[in-house]
């Protein structure tokens, strides 16, 4: 999945069939991907300790972020189960809401975007009209904490040598040639709405072809390496992007909202102590840190848990320390 925004056509509908393929994915992901776990970290030993699971989408960042809230909420006493690499977020979150798992770290933008069925919130893009839209539309029972002010977004990435050939910018850039052009992406591309759909509300964008290929990984990286594809949907924070010189475009007619990292979680399983030690996750956070973080993930092929864990150590300790 892009963690990228947008609706499916699903009405509100959505819940119950998505609710049974979110408990098939979760039955099936656990064997064979290095990144994907599903692991008991705690035993409760009769002490009454708060217990929470937490899931993740299926790209390194999610991985990074899920492993970071698991590690500060362990670090507190939390009895934590991972559950990472599900599946997109039409899976992830009806298993949010359906109580597979309980907490999730997700966007704020892209979050209030896929459950804005009727658009009532279309206009939103700033972080603080997009928070206060989120809260609006989650379903009952589950809550979005502080959003931090880290951020990731959707890309359009081309190489220097596309961009140079086209005098690529911006999106409005590629409408002109951009029937010349081949798309490669997540398959969700082709329905959220910052994807092809709103690329073509928009902008006016109708690319020649689109390949379904990864959320910003290894097939998509590759394809644009290649030349199979001339843009790739990426994400902002992505090493790779500054590693092959390639060059994100400018959304320039703020087609996506802001995109701020965001615990949510199911209100009956947050504590005050887990909301306050999220909250101070998400205020530790930068853009910057995520997109060391996901370099080193992506490009030095670093263990995202290991990753994770040292962000841990160096910030929250000396947070909670100064704090105290």
């Amino acid at each position: 999945m892009t963690k990228g925004i947008g609706t499916m056509s699903m009405g509100r509908g959505w819940k119950m069939g998505l609710g049974a393929l979110a408990l098939a994915a979760l039955a099936g992901c656990s064997g064979g991907d290095d990144n994907s776990t599903e692991q008991d970290t705690a035993q409760d030993n009769g002490n009454n300790q708060a217990s929470l699971t937490i899931g993740s989408t299926n790209f390194p960042e999610q991985l990074i972020l899920a492993n970071i809230y698991a590690d500060v909420l362990r670090n507190d006493g939390v009895n934590v189960t991972t559950r990472l690499n599900l599946g997109s977020r039409e899976v992830v979150f009806p298993a949010l809401t359906n109580g597979e798992i309980d907490l999730l770290p997700e966007y704020s933008g892209a979050l209030m975007t896929y459950l804005d069925q009727d658009e009532a919130h279309a206009d939103a893009r700033s972080n603080d009209d997009v928070m206060s839209a989120l809260r609006e539309v989650l379903p009952e029972g589950i809550e979005a904490l502080d959003a931090s002010p880290a951020e990731d977004r959707d890309a359009l990435v081309v190489t220097r040598e596309t961009a140079d050939r086209y005098n690529l910018k911006t999106f409005s850039d590629l409408a002109p040639v951009s029937d010349e052009l081949t798309l490669g992406g997540p398959p969700e591309t082709q329905t959220r709405d910052v994807g092809i759909p709103g690329l073509k509300r928009v902008y006016n964008i109708e690319f020649a072809n689109f390949r379904s290929l990864d959320a910003g990984g290894p097939l998509t990286r590759g394809a644009l390496a290649n030349g199979d594809i001339d843009v790739a949907r990426m994400f902002s924070s992505q090493g790779a992007i500054a590693e092959n010189d390639w060059v994100a475009l400018r959304d320039d007619k703020d087609l996506e909202p802001a995109q701020n990292i965001v615990p949510v979680g199911r209100s009956e399983a947050l504590t005050d102590e887990i909301r306050e030690s999220l909250n101070h996750v998400s205020e530790a956070l930068t853009t910057e840190e995520l997109q060391d973080m996901n370099h080193r993930v992506e490009i030095d092929k670093a263990d995202p848990a290991q990753v994770a864990g040292q962000w841990v150590d160096e910030h929250m300790d000396s947070e909670q320390q100064s704090a105290n």
